[in-house]
């Protein structure tokens, strides 16, 4: 059994997991992603790296459903990547806005932390 086939069935049993439709398993997926990224890395949630690593994965996650299906499925596809970062950059985007949400210091984050 090829990776594609076997990766396609894994996702295929962990979206039957979650409530309907698929794109929950999206955004329980980027979630979970972008938290355990800021852990792996030793970043805060408001850095751009974790958002980064998530948007990474989504589009690794993409490309494997290509490879599984064919050919693009834009319509699919497009909903996919918007549900599973969504939240990540909602969230990073507020962190690095509106400092207070931290509750640390008031200080100007850099684009790279």
């Amino acid at each position: 059994m090829s990776f594609i086939v076997q990766y396609e069935r894994t996702i295929e049993h962990i979206v039957k997991l979650c409530p309907q439709p698929d794109k929950f398993a999206h955004t329980y997926a980027g979630l979970g992603i972008w938290v355990l990224a800021a852990l792996v890395l030793r970043r805060p949630l408001a850095s751009i790296w974790p958002l980064l690593t998530v948007v990474a994965f989504e589009l690794g996650n993409e490309y494997m459903d290509f490879l599984a299906h064919g050919s693009w499925r834009w319509h699919d596809t497009l909903r996919d990547m918007a549900a599973t970062w969504f939240w990540p950059l909602l969230l990073t985007v507020m962190l690095r806005a509106v400092p207070s949400l931290t509750g640390g210091p008031r200080r100007r984050m850099r684009w790279y932390q």
